[in-house]
């Protein structure tokens, strides 16, 4: 019964912490402008993330040893520390924009100006790493992110046209914004389900919460459950931005506008639900990619790192934990719009993305490391032709960028 019990709050920790700030954006953006014809962008991203995060837990699980601390090893110093650079950088940005939507969150929910709650947010994610156990952590605010289910229940209790919503869903259109800007919205869609920082966290963690071979089922039970009960709920943000905003003209340039249709269908009790969604996804984000930035740096260095492991054991990893944290907080004090960041971010990171997926690959081919639990032929079918969609990703993201003036 414990083990069924520890299996389902991690089903239902993955579920929770799959949608952050990026996926809020993004799945507001792509509903609100071309109704649900990115759809299948969402469902490859999915595909995507369940297949390079199944690598990355049976590495750590075999292995005993995270993700980059092998790339390290197997790809040598140089390849390695560009990884670093490039992956350190989107993901501190990451956590400035994951920081910012906690403040967006909590301005959404008592009208303070967000700035106010910025250094706010910044503290409380430091003590919540320094303080509460790795499991614990996971748990409450991936529990607490399920709250996005409102988002779904909106859907039916909305006045929806499924037909409609299914022909769009088949049926892709520019809806007048231009092909260029369609494929802008699908490649930071894309880099929202997929971001980098996510199998550094995963990985780690795995090693964290020591997993072992006897972990393996439960892992790919979780990963090929959890993340796409999570792609559902992303889903349903896109649905209920296709019925509500976009008929009306409205775009996403704040978390207010992602919450409308929930405020629509239920009034002040939606408000308070959709903000304490927004807050939980946003704070559980924000502390994966300031763990996952710390352990990265760790990782390449040899230093002693973990949660787990105290200050004063693990001095330097817990430094790199708070200056990265203080960076992102002193980024956000520039008074840059954290909606801004974030679709900067998500360019960034799908500039970024081969730099971490081709390495889990490479590894999970390695039978000096995993011996029989190498890639089946099959997944490496799958994670050669998801490797060419996201170097597709990398390589068109900033013309794109350029050329459609962030999608405008």
């Amino acid at each position: 019964m414990r083990k069924l019990l520890a299996a389902t709050l991690g089903i239902l920790s993955a579920v929770g912490g799959f949608v952050d700030i990026g996926d809020l954006v993004a799945a507001g953006q792509a509903g609100a402008r071309f109704g649900m014809a990115h759809t299948w962008v969402l469902l490859l991203g999915v595909v995507a993330i369940c297949a390079y995060a199944e690598m990355a837990g049976r590495i750590a699980a075999v292995t005993g040893r995270a993700v980059f601390d092998l790339i390290r090893e197997r790809l040598g110093a140089r390849m390695a520390l560009l990884n670093l650079v490039a992956s350190y950088l989107v993901t501190v940005i990451t956590l400035a924009a994951e920081l910012g939507g906690v403040a967006l969150a909590l301005r959404l929910a008592t009208g303070v100006p967000y700035l106010l709650w910025v250094p706010v947010a910044g503290i409380a994610v430091w003590l919540v790493l320094w303080r509460m156990r790795f499991p614990v952590m996971e748990r409450v605010f991936g529990l607490a992110g399920l709250a996005l289910v409102v988002f779904a229940v909106a859907l039916f209790w909305l006045p929806t046209d499924w037909a409609a919503l299914g022909r769009s869903a088949v049926a892709p259109e520019d809806s007048g914004h231009g092909w260029g800007a369609y494929w802008f919205v699908a490649v930071a869609l894309f880099a929202s389900t997929v971001s980098p920082y996510e199998v550094f966290f995963f990985s780690s963690g795995g090693v964290e919460e020591r997993w072992s071979t006897a972990d393996l089922a439960d892992n790919r039970f979780g990963v090929l459950v959890g993340f796409p009960i999570g792609g559902f709920l992303a889903l349903s943000l896109i649905a209920t931005a296709a019925v509500v905003l976009r008929p009306a003209g409205l775009s996403v340039d704040s978390l207010d506008q992602v919450a409308h249709p929930v405020v629509l269908a239920f009034g002040a009790a939606g408000l308070a639900v959709a903000a304490l969604a927004f807050f939980a996804v946003t704070f559980g984000a924000a502390l994966e990619t300031g763990l996952a930035a710390a352990y990265a740096a760790a990782q390449y260095f040899g230093w002693q790192w973990g949660k787990r492991v105290s200050p004063h054991e693990a001095a330097r990893f817990h430094t790199v934990l708070l200056v990265s944290v203080l960076l992102a907080v002193l980024l956000l004090l520039t008074t840059v719009d954290p909606v801004t960041l974030t679709e900067y971010m998500l360019v960034m990171s799908a500039v970024a993305l081969p730099l971490t997926y081709l390495p889990i690959l490479v590894v999970a081919n390695d039978r000096t490391y995993l011996g029989d639990r190498v890639n089946s032929r099959i997944l490496n079918l799958l994670g050669a032709v998801l490797l060419l969609v996201i170097l597709a990703a990398s390589i068109v993201a900033v013309p794109l960028a350029i050329g459609t003036r962030m999608g405008q």
